[in-house]
């Protein structure tokens, strides 16, 4: 206990002294501090130490409840995009192998996949990564340290490592990115201690089993979207809609295409309570809305991806004036990106109502560290954004969707083109096309500027980076119809879209 006084002695008296230094000569140990070493953090500070600022990054990995962690480079590499896609590939050649008998190939059956090869292959280019941005920010000159960050006033950091040992370090500006990590329901009996999320998903040394996955967000459908595509048994349980936010027509035409292809969906139904048997399987029991009724199966694993929470609780922010949203504890951010302290800044899916994506996050970060150097006055555009929602018939977009259009001009303004198209991959394979769609949502006015545009089908993140160009540049129908389509490709369904809702008329695309 003595001891420990005496370090808490010690701490606050080199505090004050870097307080009253700090006061006296204007001056700071870093021109930025970053903290979180996510995707967004590390852009900025590479970009910030590019233009000649002294930059520190403070990123701290608190384990997941399963005691699940991970190195640098935030979600998006470690529990996020970069496994999930190449685990969802994993997926798709799966279904490629099924394909391939009706392409000529003799390939024996049964086919089998192996977890543990999967996950060890995934896991071990994950550590790559991690490797690869400790080097970058070396390379870059950007200080790094493995200490959890929170905020002692506007210009000065506590970090504390693992030991609990304390280190101070000021800084004249500071960038908070330290993102969000899921939610597990604390009203659910049983639902942390033996429940796992995607945190710990893409960590696991064997197979999930007979999963069910609570939730019908992009990262819920994803996940069980790849599970059931490798073999595994997979039920999904929705208290609502699915794809909360995206367009619903195509939320559901995702879903349809998901149930058809084996994974179990559950409407309506709210779990009640986890319970662990002796046999060692999972006894989860809920309600159905609708009926009233309860229900209950054994897993061998529920994933919970039911939301996502801010890691803003334990930085200190409010004690120095940094405002949050009550509700979602998310930054309150300015145009430019500043919080209510003007010299403490926040990207990345911690400001409130900034899209909750990764490449968002690095855009947001380079172009803060570039005004921060005086370099440039450029603001983030967060208008018509693109994303793709990597489920089995992967689901792409940019722009408004078609309920969301409808809020703001009405119905009557607005023009949806759309066409139900047939891959020609799929034709030779027998696989069914019914879910594969696309829309374009219009003005109705002049040469009708397009303000949303949706797809589903293979590859849909590589088509809809392409036309998310022309959105930004202010396509229009008109430049739909004068562009050129690349035959046979899926895209090339998008710019003969000819067939409007409105008409009633059949929108399945026969013949070239």
């Amino acid at each position: 206990m003595a001891a420990f006084c005496k370090g808490r002695s010690r701490f606050k008296r080199v505090l004050l002294q870097q307080t009253f230094i700090r006061n006296l000569t204007g001056t700071f140990d870093y021109d930025v501090a970053v903290i979180g070493g996510g995707s967004g953090g590390l852009a900025c500070s590479k970009e910030a130490a590019q233009f000649g600022k002294k930059v520190v990054v403070l990123d701290y990995v608190e384990p997941s409840p399963k005691g699940t962690k991970w190195g640098l480079g935030g979600t998006c590499v470690n529990v996020g995009c970069i496994p999930k896609k190449l685990m969802h590939q994993s997926a798709l050649l799966g279904t490629a192998v099924k394909d391939a008998g009706k392409y000529g190939w003799n390939i024996p059956t049964p086919v089998s996949h192996d977890w543990h090869t999967m996950a060890e292959a995934v896991q071990n280019h994950v550590r790559s990564l991690n490797w690869g941005h400790r080097v970058q920010l070396q390379d870059k000159k950007v200080k790094y340290l493995n200490l959890k960050g929170s905020l002692l006033d506007e210009h000065t950091i506590r970090g504390v490592n693992k030991a609990g040992k304390e280190t101070v370090l000021t800084a004249e500006n500071i960038v908070i990115a330290t993102g969000m990590r899921p939610k597990l329901p604390a009203d659910v009996p049983g639902a942390e201690e033996h429940g796992i999320s995607s945190d710990d998903l893409f960590w696991l040394k064997e197979s999930p089993g007979k999963t069910l996955v609570v939730g019908a967000s992009y990262v819920a459908l994803e996940c069980a979207g790849f599970l059931t595509g490798i073999g595994l048994d997979t039920s999904v349980m929705a208290r609502s809609i699915a794809l909360r936010g995206f367009d619903q027509q195509m939320a559901g035409l995702v879903t349809d295409h998901m149930e058809s292809y084996g994974t179990r969906f559950s409407w309506q139904c709210v779990p009640r309570r986890v319970e662990k048997l002796a046999s060692g399987a999972l006894q989860v029991t809920w309600e159905d809305s609708g009926s009233r009724t309860e229900h209950s199966d054994t897993f061998d694993t529920v994933l919970w991806a039911v939301g996502r929470a801010a890691e803003t609780r334990k930085l200190n922010l409010e004690k120095v004036g940094v405002v949050l949203e009550k509700e979602s504890g998310n930054i309150i951010v300015a145009d430019n990106e500043a919080s209510s302290v003007p010299n403490i800044y926040a990207i990345g899916d911690i400001g409130e109502g900034r899209p909750e994506l990764t490449p968002v996050a690095i855009k947001a970060g380079k172009l803060l560290a570039r005004r921060l150097a005086g370099a440039s006055t450029e603001l983030m555009n967060y208008d018509k954004i693109p994303t793709t929602v990597f489920t089995p018939l992967e689901y792409g977009c940019v722009g408004l969707s078609e309920e969301e259009a409808e809020r703001r001009y009405g119905k009557d303004r607005i023009e949806v083109y759309h066409a139900f198209y047939k891959p020609l991959e799929f034709t030779v394979a027998e696989r069914d096309a019914s879910q594969c769609y696309i829309k374009a949502v219009c003005l109705r006015d002049g040469d009708q500027p397009i303000l949303g545009l949706h797809f589903t089908g293979p590859n849909a993140g590589e088509v809809t980076q392409g036309f998310a160009l022309g959105l930004q540049c202010g396509a229009t129908y008109r430049h739909l119809l004068d562009t050129v389509g690349i035959h046979p490709t899926c895209a090339e369904e998008v710019v003969k879209l000819n067939i409007t809702k409105r008409s009633g008329l059949d929108a399945t695309v026969t013949g070239c």
